[in-house]
């Protein structure tokens, strides 16, 4: 099972993708996708299409925000509803309307908050005010710019696990991948991880540890690699 950020891990270099999944169909064993993304859902589709993708198994979508399975990708109600529990995104933005150097994504979606801000210290001073604000959340920043508040509960790290534990997967070979900062809570889970040779400045000052393989090729080509590190035969 391969769970993969898309833009800057699977996606990003044709020629080594489609040396990875070439060598996914030769393998004697099945290989399920799991896409976790920052996109939200349309935005994802249409990568999948442009890009010539394999519909997955499973599409996280959003930060761990909204998770879509089957050959149909439905959205998982039950992840949504457990996440709406505690969530309020007009105080978010309420919130964030008072921060200077914060300005709004406007995306078409209220499952997750997204911004842009100008520096690290703008981050600091929103989390903060949320805090003070007793709002539940969980805050993604990454890339150096941009800033994600998810419902409290969520995040890719969180909804790879509600996947994992709802179709009893854990003995499963899993590869997780990811490039930025917002992968940072599912590659730290303790699965064979890997941090593609291109990732951003953030990712690469995680600290060491076994279970995270720091590929040398970039974006599918550093997949490729690591799998081989954690599953030769």
């Amino acid at each position: 099972m391969l769970a993969t950020d898309l833009d800057g891990t699977l996606v990003g270099d044709a020629s080594s993708l489609k040396a990875l999944l070439d060598f996914y169909d030769s393998q004697t064993y099945q290989v399920s996708l799991i896409y976790i993304t920052g996109r939200h859902y349309q935005s994802a589709l249409s990568l999948i299409t442009e890009e010539n993708l394999p519909v997955p198994h499973v599409l996280i979508t959003d930060v761990g925000t909204g998770i879509y399975i089957g050959d149909q990708l439905e959205q998982d109600l039950e992840w949504t509803r457990r996440l709406e529990q505690s969530w309020n995104p007009e105080k978010i933005d309420l919130v964030a309307s008072r921060i200077s150097g914060l300005a709004s994504q406007n995306l078409p979606i209220t499952n997750r908050c997204s911004y842009f801000a100008s520096d690290a210290a703008v981050v600091e001073a929103f989390g903060s005010a949320l805090n003070t604000a007793g709002i539940l959340h969980k805050l993604i920043y990454s890339g150096g710019r941009d800033v994600d508040i998810l419902p409290s509960g969520s995040g890719k790290g969180q909804a790879l696990q509600y996947i994992l534990d709802k179709y009893s997967l854990a003995d499963a070979k899993l590869l997780v991948a990811g490039d930025s900062g917002n992968d940072v809570e599912m590659l730290t889970m303790g699965f064979p991880s890997v941090i593609v040779g291109n990732a951003q400045p953030e990712l690469l000052q995680q600290a060491e540890h076994p279970s995270i393989y720091r590929a040398k090729q970039k974006y599918a080509g550093g997949i490729h690699e690591a799998w081989n590190h954690f599953y030769t035969d």
